[in-house]
């Protein structure tokens, strides 16, 4: 049941058609696990735990440097040198000391993936590579695990929900990495302002789940582009020869 603290905070959700007090409530009692810290991850962590996600999993290995704070807000000046797990966490806590959050300062691979994931509701697939992008996915599919994808690069960001047996999964999308490795941001740059849209998008997308509003990103990719200020959505099937969820649900 909700207290008079979250009749407070929570307020301006529960006014919302279709959210109110049960939506506030799923809310308080999921658990997200957000893998990576940094541009994407920001935003996310910081509306989700807004929101009220009642627990909170940060997962990151690496350290604050200077040249992450263009994009990545969760962290500040203060903060170089320290794990971005737990620098976000104490950032999280501060905002909203009402709920868990877990510093996982770990890599995700082959071999703690799904006993990472299988402690959480949903995932926010908040990396930068398309390795453990694709660890996630595999992991996520043998769960059964919805994740939220975002990307971003240069002035371009997408975003599309992952529910595994209702639509395509990332291998769909790509189906094996680009020869010579993928450009990055570190690469070709970013706007600091589009992993901002990018994540935000991909907590919006999280808590609609968790409450059980509106429609999600399944099999439609969004892209926005910063330069045009414009956002385009594209339909997606199932791949059927698909080698990661061929066959599956």
């Amino acid at each position: 049941m909700l207290n008079q603290e979250h009749l407070e905070r929570y307020k301006r959700n529960l006014l919302l058609a279709g959210f109110g007090p049960a939506g506030q409530e799923r809310l308080l009692n999921a658990g997200v696990l957000l893998v990576g810290a940094g541009g994407l991850g920001s935003p996310a962590a910081f509306y989700l735990a807004a929101a009220g996600v009642g627990r909170i999993g940060l997962l990151d290995s690496d350290l604050v440097e200077v040249s992450n704070l263009q994009r990545q807000i969760l962290h500040g000046t203060p903060d170089l040198g320290r794990l971005k797990a737990e620098s976000g966490r104490d950032k999280l806590i501060h905002l909203n000391p009402g709920l868990r959050v877990e510093a996982i300062t770990r890599e995700l691979n082959e071999q703690n993936a799904e006993d990472l994931i299988s402690r959480y509701d949903l995932v926010l697939d908040c990396t930068d590579n398309f390795k453990t992008r694709f660890i996630l996915n595999e992991a996520c599919l043998r769960l059964n695990s919805p994740f939220v994808y975002g990307g971003v690069l240069g002035y371009i960001g997408q975003v599309m929900f992952i529910l595994p047996g209702r639509g395509p999964c990332f291998r769909c999308l790509y189906r094996d990495e680009p020869r010579g490795g993928a450009p990055d941001c570190s690469a070709v740059g970013v706007l600091g302002a589009v992993p901002g849209v990018i994540g935000t998008l991909q907590a919006c997308e999280a808590v609609k789940y968790l409450v059980g509003v509106g429609d999600l990103l399944v099999g439609r990719l969004l892209t926005y582009d910063a330069l045009t200020a414009s956002f385009m959505e594209v339909g997606l099937e199932r791949d059927p020869q698909c080698p990661s969820c061929a066959g599956r649900g």
